[in-house]
């Protein structure tokens, strides 16, 4: 076995196991705080997100991590030329509706690019692994596919947009694409609709951090698509604040 593979199935077990304290949390009447950002957090969060940080010094050890929740607290590693991005728990809106779409989110960033990252879907059944240059794939129910973007439609693309944060730039910028359809998904599901070819397109001008996306980038970037800036230069991480401009990502 390589050391990619090796790695990336270490990072899909972690996030399995978050995932599975997730669905613990999930099945009883837990309760949702406000962070100082406005943005939900609940235990569900929090439990996950220790569960990754555990697994990942386990194992990466001498890799720095910036995880939401410890950002939240005040808490940011000084981070390298390689450092991972945790979100441990991406659609915290969709978990606390109860809907399914959200996910565990991975992400290795080397020299600012995400190179490697998982996203499991733990209500759904669905993990998302990727190492760029080495491929991407989808895992159910123990079973591994290859995934890859897929062709331009010549009937014009399907577009995907935030089930919970629309924004009027965000619906401007679709309207001018000549979708065939456009649908609504939750979470950095988004990123893996594009990569396992069941859409072509998702912008977001709304704001985003870097936790939010580094892993989808990741897993896209593995099966041949792309996510850069809206005017087409390198979509980057390690930003001062962690803060993500708007986006394009794209499969072919």
């Amino acid at each position: 076995m390589t050391s990619f593979a090796q790695d990336l199935q270490t990072l899909g077990r972690i996030a399995e196991e978050a995932g599975a304290k997730i669905m613990d949390i999930y099945g009883t009447a837990f309760e949702a705080d406000t962070k100082a950002d406005s943005s939900p957090v609940t235990a569900a969060d929090v439990a996950a997100e220790a569960i990754i940080i555990a697994g990942l010094r386990k194992h990466f050890a001498e890799i720095p991590i910036v995880a939401e929740e410890q950002a939240a607290a005040g808490h940011v590693e000084k981070i390298g030329a390689r450092f991972f991005l945790v979100d441990p728990l991406d659609g915290t809106k969709e978990f606390i509706s109860r809907n399914g779409e959200f996910t565990v989110n991975i992400g290795l960033i080397e020299n600012g690019v995400p190179t490697m990252g998982v996203v499991f879907a733990p209500a759904l059944g669905e993990l998302f692994l990727g190492r760029v240059g080495e491929g991407a794939f989808r895992v159910v129910k123990g079973v591994t596919d290859k995934i890859a973007v897929r062709p331009a439609p010549s009937e014009g693309p399907v577009g995907l947009a935030s089930r919970s944060h629309r924004d009027p730039e965000t619906e401007a910028f679709i309207a001018k694409q000549n979708c065939s359809a456009i649908s609504n998904a939750g979470s950095s599901l988004k990123f893996c609709r594009v990569a396992e070819g069941k859409a072509d397109l998702y912008p977001r001008f709304g704001r985003t951090m870097e936790w939010d996306t580094a892993a989808g980038h990741a897993v896209l970037s593995a099966a041949g698509g792309s996510v850069t800036n809206t005017d087409g230069s390198p979509f980057l991480y390690g930003k001062m604040g962690f803060a993500n401009p708007a986006f394009i990502a794209r499969g072919k």
